[in-house]
């Protein structure tokens, strides 16, 4: 058995463990009542996950002493929504949990978006844990307390920072995943790497595609990395007011490409892996970044077979879609640019100059059909 190993999100009186193993989804309960105190429990979940692991989950915490209830939503994020949060609720309040209670989310970084939401505003705040199921919620989602829904407009409009008491990661659920699924939590792997430490992007490059192995002696490891790095970066900037924007590295582009496919047929790390090529290549033409570091990067994320260029859409929806970005401050939008491989930086853009039209394959627009606007 491959030991755990902690990493600490040093918040003060908000801190927490990020705790890592092999086979250890049945010790959770224990650790769970240990942090929390609670005696019952909300475990919320998707069917699939709650098929395969939900009784394993809910026997651990019985165990440990908690009532346990358990909750299904629907599975995929166009469920995440504050309709299905109202459904939490209706269900909490029917089940009778308090402000001593805790919400346990099992599942990827939708579950833990929404059923973190619903534990940050019900009864104004109650306690939650995160037992992230896939690679890209181990690794991102499920680590930093942001939590919220989609609207419309756009992803994750309506939220909170709401820090969970604990993360649990049992790296053995990876072996149920499709090899895409994988794929798509090693985009924010990759991430962690290109904007805060070129050695181990380096490791990634030497590891290559043996990362989409379930191989607790290398994966756990390269996880409990990627978790120090989106550890030092939270913990020095809890709310994103300064560094944790860097985080979003990539995600201009991805969230527009998911916003446009109306989060259908595309998962977020395979937008996050185009989004990051992209702002490589925008980086790249901006000079602000050394030739080849685009290249670089694309070459990374397609040895894991991620994708690395923008679906065809026209232009003026790009356009609109980035309107709507979260990061925009009078008009502008703090557009994370790579510098080299281990450090990015933000520069203050217009969705138009982050997007401009095309003029005989200008590098860095998406190769979609540019309609002539400009902005």
């Amino acid at each position: 058995m491959t030991r755990r190993r902690v990493v600490q999100v040093d918040l003060g009186e908000r801190s927490y463990p990020i705790v890592l193993g092999n086979e250890t989804l049945d010790d959770v309960g224990a650790r769970i009542a240990r942090c929390t105190g609670s005696s019952q429990a909300a475990l919320v979940s998707v069917p699939p996950v709650n098929r395969r692991y939900g009784a394993r989950v809910a026997r651990s915490l019985r165990d440990a002493g908690l009532r346990v209830h358990r909750f299904a939503i629907p599975d995929g994020d166009a469920a995440k929504t504050l309709r299905q949060v109202t459904k939490l609720y209706d269900g909490f309040l029917e089940r009778g949990l308090d402000r001593s209670s805790v919400v346990v989310a099992l599942g990827g970084g939708m579950v833990g978006d929404l059923a973190g939401f619903a534990a940050a505003t019900f009864l104004r705040g109650i306690q939650f844990v995160q037992v992230p199921t896939t690679l890209l919620a181990m690794v991102d989602a499920g680590v930093g307390g942001k939590v919220g829904v989609n609207l419309k407009q756009g992803k994750n409009l309506v939220g909170a920072f709401h820090q969970p008491r604990l993360v649990w990661i049992d790296v053995a659920v990876l072996r149920s995943l499709p090899r895409r699924l994988r794929a798509a939590g090693l985009a924010e792997v990759v991430k962690a790497a290109a904007i805060w430490d070129a050695a181990f992007f380096a490791e990634l490059e030497a590891a290559g595609e043996r990362l989409l192995d379930v191989d607790p002696k290398l994966l756990v490891p390269i996880l409990e990395r990627a978790c120090q790095i989106k550890a030092e970066v939270v913990s020095a900037d809890e709310r994103e007011a300064g560094v944790r924007v860097l985080l979003n590295f990539g995600h201009t582009l991805a969230h527009a490409v998911e916003a446009l496919k109306c989060y259908r047929g595309i998962l977020h790390g395979e937008a996050v892996s185009i989004g990051m090529v992209f702002a490589a290549e925008r980086s790249e033409a901006l000079g602000l970044a050394p030739a080849g570091t685009a290249t670089r990067l694309e070459a990374l994320l397609g040895s894991l077979g991620l994708p690395t260029q923008p679906p065809d859409f026209p232009r003026r929806a790009y356009l609109a879609a980035l309107n709507v970005d979260k990061k925009k401050r009078d008009a502008r939008i703090r557009f994370v640019a790579l510098r080299r491989i281990g450090k990015v930086e933000t520069i203050p853009l217009l969705p138009g100059e982050i997007l401009p039209a095309r003029r005989g394959g200008g590098a860095g627009a998406p190769k979609g059909r540019a309609d002539g606007e400009s902005q």
